[in-house]
């Protein structure tokens, strides 16, 4: 009888956990991803081995997600230990996909922006300046506060708002800071902080939409006031 490939017999660069690592969790096949649940196999047999028995067992995915423990211990190779390690994954997963969809915001305008974003930002005793990245429908991607404190072109540097927007893939962003004396009337700091930023922007592709200045239960973009 021939002697079983074991995991280690495997180049590393090959390796289920190795792939994932490098490429992420969705290149590997179910048969991968199972075997590295169940963490090792047995003396005779390699762990894909072992999730590839797993798999059949139950004739795919469908019945292994309603697996019992005490089902997943009928199987050769599989004790209490990989049993719970499995239960516990499969839980997860289930837990997961029962999470509501949260609902996508959609900016079209700067009193869009200024309704998602006044309740969190007018009560703020410091300045904070605040992106917005959007895709291509102009849904909010991703929220990031890039700096707190006063605002002045030598603090908010483009690098760190477009690594960002390149980390995201976002198509635009949108750019926000408060004024704490809840006056959004922007100085001349912001004018020129602003100007810089949509420069920047044409440069990279990446379209600066706008910038509002939030205040109390008031607001001002600057898009409107001809400076984006």
């Amino acid at each position: 009888m021939s002697k079983a490939m074991m995991i280690r017999d495997v180049p590393k660069s090959e390796r289920p956990r190795e792939r994932l690592l490098r490429a992420g969790a969705s290149v590997l096949s179910n048969q991968e991803l199972i075997a590295l649940m169940l963490g090792s196999g047995t003396k005779s047999e390699s762990v894909l081995e072992l999730s590839g028995r797993v798999i059949r067992h139950f004739d795919g995915l469908r019945l292994l997600k309603e697996a019992t423990a005490v089902e997943l211990m009928e199987i050769r190779g599989i004790g209490e230990a990989k049993a719970v390690q499995l239960c516990a994954a499969l839980e997860i997963g289930r837990r997961i996909k029962q999470f509501p969809v949260e609902e996508t915001h959609i900016v079209r305008s700067p009193q869009d922006v200024a309704d998602y974003m006044m309740e969190e930002m007018r009560h703020l005793k410091q300045e904070h300046f605040i992106a917005l990245y959007l895709n291509t429908k102009n849904a909010v991607l991703h929220k990031k506060t890039l700096f707190i404190g006063s605002l002045n072109a030598s603090i908010v540097h483009p690098r760190e708002l477009y690594k960002e927007a390149l980390r995201y893939s976002a198509a635009s962003f949108i750019c926000l800071h408060n004024h704490p004396s809840g006056n959004p009337e922007p100085s001349q700091e912001d004018i020129d902080v602003t100007k810089r930023l949509t420069e920047t922007g044409k440069m990279l592709g990446i379209e600066m939409l706008d910038h509002v200045i939030i205040g109390d239960r008031r607001f001002c973009s600057m898009k409107e006031k001809g400076f984006v």
